[in-house]
């Protein structure tokens, strides 16, 4: 985290613990989604920051949906618990991965249209409103917050996946989009291949890189990805959350770039 963002991060954090469920809740529209996430017990402390902010929304999913690896059940904070109720629900699975956030929610409710969020982040309050809208203009396109296009040299070669550019225009079309999951990715029915769910799959290809695994089977399908041109601020990065963190391995030893080389071998995909 930034040093000028830990006052950001602190004010509304303290601000988000003071609402009741009901003063976050009350009198708000429903829009037909499911936000779905996954977190690690170093985080379960300031976890519920992270769902408040969605329960603050200007709009509420149908449900957001926590799942954790069913060891552990018996670790959930009080803070967490609270929250539970018409909106918020935690669930439990065999699964120990970041995939965990997207592939249960697919297999429980394949007919629905499912948004990935980040446990360590506080969104904005028109996060959920302006993402649902621009799935209303491309329903069957997936919609990225943030995305970043993967990279080729001019031989072929994949670049580093720090050289893959972060992008937020909304009129660049391209097979090589990303989308980044931690901003707020939706995903609608039926836009990833059926192989989504192929457990010893992804843990064999990409058993860190859950947005890599997503972008393969939406290649596999065909499914168009689509940065979004309704955006708010970007989320705020929760203090006290990056005691541990995928980052340190995926991105600065490299492993999202030998990840997506394992995939694209695997499957044979050529751009």
């Amino acid at each position: 985290m930034k040093l000028k963002e830990i006052p950001v991060s602190l004010y509304n954090q303290f601000k988000l613990s003071l609402y009741s469920i009901g003063s976050l809740t009350k009198g708000k529209k429903t829009v037909p989604v499911i936000v779905s996430l996954t977190s690690i017990p170093s985080r379960f402390s300031i976890l519920h920051i992270c769902i408040r902010s969605i329960l603050n929304q200007s709009v509420l999913p149908e449900k957001i949906i926590l799942w954790l690896n069913r060891e552990q059940e018996k670790n959930i904070p009080l803070s967490l618990k609270k929250l539970e109720g018409d909106f918020f629900e935690i669930k439990f699975s065999s699964l120990d991965c970041p995939h965990l956030k997207l592939v249960e929610s697919i297999k429980k409710y394949p007919s629905k249209t499912i948004i990935t969020s980040d446990d360590d982040l506080i969104y904005r309050k028109q996060w959920l409103e302006f993402l649902y809208a621009e799935h209303v203009v491309n329903p069957v396109s997936i919609i990225a917050n943030q995305s970043r296009i993967i990279s080729y040299n001019g031989n072929g070669e994949l670049k580093p996946y720090k050289q893959w550019p972060t992008n937020y225009d909304s009129t660049l079309k391209s097979e090589l989009l990303l989308p980044i999951g931690s901003a707020g990715a939706l995903y609608p029915p039926n836009s990833l291949n059926g192989k989504v769910l192929d457990t010893k799959l992804f843990l064999k290809l990409s058993p860190k890189a859950d947005d890599l695994w997503f972008k393969a089977m939406s290649l596999l399908n065909g499914t168009k990805i689509l940065q979004s041109s309704k955006l708010t601020g970007e989320p705020i990065p929760i203090w006290g959350s990056q005691k541990v963190s995928l980052k340190k391995s995926n991105i600065g030893q490299d492993k999202n770039r030998t990840q997506w080389l394992a995939l694209t071998e695997y499957f044979n995909l050529k751009f």
